[in-house]
């Protein structure tokens, strides 16, 4: 050994020494870090939602229907005797007036006739008179038997028969009269006339052809058709009390346009089908709207039959209704829920049942009760069951709700 490592320095062994006391130095060192308990990590902040508090008010109940606007009166135009239009006296599209002349159909045989009944009603009062006449002279002879009583009879005979013919001369000449009367056709109302179907030289049908429509525009209608399922709904909520309800027949509606406008008039429902359409599974009703500007010249009117509008019921009350922000109600596979904040600041999902909107808020049938927390802001941060901090959201973006109770209508009268 002492040959094999005789050669080796003894500073050598030093160095290696150190070395290792080193190596041990640093071991202690890891194996105490290892050993060392880590520090704990700060609990996570509660996550800050924005919620309102559920609370019940009373609101008018005003659901919103399609509607069709309808003239008033739409009167047909049609010949009363058949005959050749000589004349049209009006200029399309305008306003007519009552008895106004229309269409004149060629008089002249219709005079010819009028005139041949008048000959004969003169005819059989001529007959008449000396039938009178005759029995006159007989009856007194009858006495005396200087004539039969046949003849006297006979002459009686004579008389009625010659009255007989003079009342049906007279029905003809009446009939004469009305055909004659008739070729002028005049506007049986005031309106708006419409396209003519027949101009001069066309042949025209008694009672058959339709030659021109004049629309009274004031007042106007407004046609709605109600789903059978909002008929039943209704029907439900007032046998609960949730909603007031005031005769049909003092409902009233409310016109938007299709440019958001609103027309400055209400109407009254005056008329409701007795039997539900089953083609279409709807009852319609029918609003009559005042509409004043309907005797203005073409151009000037607000509304026209045939627009389509949106028509706004008034007169439902809803007694103890819930409303909460749009946003606060979230879509899931079941149907629509929230999320409820309760006592120990946990968030929870509720399953909920809104059925419309009002304003910017939805109405809650069922699945909220006053006092709860709703969750408006802040949905990204929350979990079902994790604690939150929760503060008010602000009302600023929550549609006002007043009571229809302490407000007038505007007809000046309460709304029931």
């Amino acid at each position: 050994m002492q040959r094999v490592f005789g050669w080796i320095s003894p500073s050598i062994f030093r160095i290696q020494s150190t070395r290792i006391s080193v190596g041990v130095v640093w071991l202690l060192i890891l194996l105490g870090a290892c050993g060392a308990r880590p520090p704990e990590a700060p609990p996570p902040h509660a996550p800050q939602v924005e919620v309102v508090t559920v609370t019940t008010q009373t609101l008018a109940d005003e659901p919103e229907f399609i509607g069709q606007t309808e003239a008033f009166r739409p009167v047909e135009i049609r010949p009363q005797v058949s005959g050749i239009i000589k004349q049209v006296y009006f200029t399309e599209g305008r306003d007519v007036k009552k008895g106004g002349r229309l269409y004149l159909i060629d008089p002249v045989p219709f005079q010819a006739i009028h005139l041949s009944s008048k000959a004969k009603v003169a005819q059989m009062q001529a007959r008449l008179q000396q039938a009178r006449q005759d029995l006159a002279r007989i009856k007194p002879l009858l006495e005396k038997q200087a004539v039969s009583k046949k003849e006297v009879d006979d002459a009686e005979a004579e008389v009625r028969a010659a009255k007989a013919a003079l009342d049906a001369a007279q029905n003809d000449l009446i009939k004469a009269k009305f055909d004659l009367d008739n070729t002028l056709i005049t506007a049986p109302v005031d309106g708006r006339i419409g396209r003519s179907q027949f101009y001069e030289g066309r042949l025209v049908t008694a009672q058959e052809t339709l030659l021109v429509i004049i629309s009274q525009l004031d007042p106007l209608y407004v046609s709605v058709n109600v789903p059978e399922s909002y008929l039943l709904r209704r029907r439900r909520e007032v046998t609960e009390r949730k909603v007031e309800s005031p005769d049909i027949f003092q409902l009233r509606g409310v016109l938007t346009f299709s440019d958001g406008t609103v027309y400055p008039h209400e109407g009254v429902l005056d008329f409701a089908e007795a039997v539900i359409r089953p083609q279409t599974g709807t009852l319609q009703g029918r609003f009559k709207f005042p509409h004043p500007e309907g005797h203005q010249p073409p151009g000037h009117a607000y509304l026209y039959p045939g627009q389509f509008v949106k028509v706004r019921v008034k007169g439902h009350i809803r007694q103890n209704a819930v409303l909460i922000p749009q946003r606060a109600v979230q879509q899931g596979p079941t149907g629509s829920l929230v999320f409820v904040v309760d006592a120990n600041e946990q968030v929870q999902v509720r399953p909920v049942q809104a059925s419309a909107w009002h304003g910017k808020d939805w109405l809650i049938e069922s699945g909220l009760q006053p006092g709860e927390r709703v969750v408006v802001e802040g949905f990204f941060r929350i979990m079902p069951g994790v604690k939150v901090n929760a503060i008010p959201y602000q009302a600023g973006n929550i549609t006002p709700v007043t009571n229809p109770l302490s407000a007038e209508s505007p007809a000046g009268q309460v709304a029931p």
